[in-house]
């Protein structure tokens, strides 16, 4: 809307006489006005909307599931210190970087790099970070899928009351044969992708946005009630907090700060794509960093007050918290079939657990289904189906690897963990590498200030510096010493 104002004469000399100030002026709001560009998907209704969005794809399984077994595994307090340090000054800076990226795109992942590749006048292989980060957010989708099947399988056992009175060897004995079955895997599985494709199929407001704000609240509530009861178990102060919070730096290992590392990515949904393409629904008017520093700070407290809840349920029963990927699989059901009104405690805790992977899921799909609909010109519907059916098609290597496949090995892993190791371990890292390097040193500063519109240059700076620096420097030095380089 252009209004039209009448100039006196004295007006039409004074901007004669400033000209090359009003032509800069003209100049600015003309390239304001050009950067005003929409999602052709829509937007977040607000700025609690694409919080309670963004929070709930970087809360899911990473919190609940794999965050207690990667802690238990290597060593507890030192392995969680390292994580919150990666969390601090590698993921918060790499967030804000790729929110940043997605906004200015307004488009999926691959479409959105080709855009920024070009307006920063770079080499177009940039634009290859974009489609890795949709290709890991897909290979995640796939195997997470088959994982909240199992919690939706367990939410059923729980109810039916399956654990009531087991003891370890019977309830390993259940989850391994609950494994063995290809057929019952393959129900859980198809399920939890099928309601993930009717969340997304409805579009950003209508499906995403009503989704999570009905989810993250539950969550919070569900995972408030277990740590409430963990409270009560006589092992929650002395091996609980202590094994959670406690440093022992002997049992810390290069490839579990890689692991830590890899996590921090995982758990903030770094480097999948996720991210990018939840920045491009966001509003100009919301504070970017704010926004991202809230996230994380939401997110890494919901992995801790898992390990709060989880690892002193694990020691009042003897149970070790190093058991894999099967933890809370196959040790919370011995604590819910022993527990007073354990039957309610372990269908919450399923249910929550499901909870988790469907907020999670859904941003994992939406990069996929959004390239579709802009390249492709797919309805959305159609969109949801083509990428629902081919990471279902996936997620089957990851079931049969526990059964059919199970002695089927590529560098020691089974399919499952092959692609759990390539993903959280390599190519969110690498992803996360390459985004801060873009950010930081491709992009043009002006572009970025006028994303981030931090009003302090001192906080511009720091951003700039750990965004530079830190994060890929961090990332960068890792992978060296893991290598055997240092």
């Amino acid at each position: 809307m252009f209004k039209i104002f009448k100039l006196t004469e004295s007006d039409n000399f004074a901007i004669l006489l400033d000209l090359p100030a009003n032509i800069e002026f003209l100049i600015g709001q003309g390239l304001a006005m050009m950067d005003t560009k929409q999602s052709q998907h829509g937007e977040w209704s607000s700025r609690f909307a694409f919080i309670l969005a963004a929070t709930g794809s970087a809360v899911g399984l990473g919190n609940i599931w794999k965050f207690p077994y990667i802690t238990g595994e290597n060593g507890g307090g030192a392995f969680v210190l390292v994580y919150l340090l990666c969390v601090l000054l590698i993921g918060i800076p790499i967030m804000i970087a790729e929110t940043m990226l997605g906004r200015r795109g307004k488009q999926c992942p691959i479409n959105t790099m080709e855009v920024l590749t070009k307006e920063a006048e770079a080499d177009p292989n940039w634009h290859y970070l974009g489609w890795m980060g949709m290709i890991a957010g897909f290979l995640i989708l796939s195997y997470y899928s088959v994982i909240a099947g199992w919690a939706g399988a367990y939410v059923l056992k729980a109810f039916t009351g399956s654990f009531f009175g087991s003891d370890a060897v019977a309830i390993k004995s259940q989850f391994d044969e609950f494994l063995a079955s290809p057929i019952k895997l393959i129900f859980w599985h198809s399920l939890f992708m099928l309601a993930t494709m009717l969340v997304v199929v409805r579009g950003v407001q209508s499906g995403l946005e009503k989704a999570v704000r009905f989810l993250m609240p539950s969550l919070f509530l569900l995972l408030l009630i277990m740590v409430g009861y963990a409270m009560t178990t006589d092992k929650f102060y002395f091996q609980g907090l202590n094994f959670l919070f406690t440093p022992d730096f002997s049992k810390l290992t290069a490839n579990g700060v890689l692991t830590a590392m890899g996590h921090a990515f995982f758990t903030l949904s770094l480097g999948m794509g996720a991210i990018m393409v939840y920045g491009s629904y966001l509003p100009k008017n919301v504070s970017i960093a704010k926004t991202a520093m809230l996230i994380a700070g939401t997110d890494t407290v919901v992995a801790l007050l898992a390990g709060i809840a989880i690892f002193p349920i694990v020691f009042a029963n003897n149970l070790h918290p190093a058991s894999g990927p099967g933890l809370i699989f196959e040790t919370l059901p011995i604590a819910f079939g022993n527990m007073h009104g354990g039957w309610l405690f372990g269908v919450l805790f399923f249910i929550m657990l499901v909870f988790a992977a469907l907020s999670s899921s859904i941003s994992l799909i939406e990069p996929a289904v959004a390239w579709l609909i802009e390249n492709k010109n797919m309805s959305r519907e159609t969109a949801c189906i083509w990428s629902g059916s081919a990471a279902w098609g996936l997620g089957l290597a990851t079931i049969f690897s526990f059964n059919a496949w199970s002695s089927f090995k590529i560098f020691d892993r089974n399919m499952f963990q092959l692609l759990d190791y390539l993903t959280a371990n390599l190519m969110l890292p690498i992803g996360g590498f390459c985004i801060a390097v873009f950010a930081g040193w491709i992009m043009k500063q002006q572009h970025s200030e006028q994303e981030l519109q931090l009003t302090d240059a001192n906080q511009y700076k720091l951003w700039k510096a750990l965004v530079c620096y830190v994060a890929p420097g961090s990332v960068f030095l890792v992978f060296l010493h893991v290598v055997g380089v240092l």
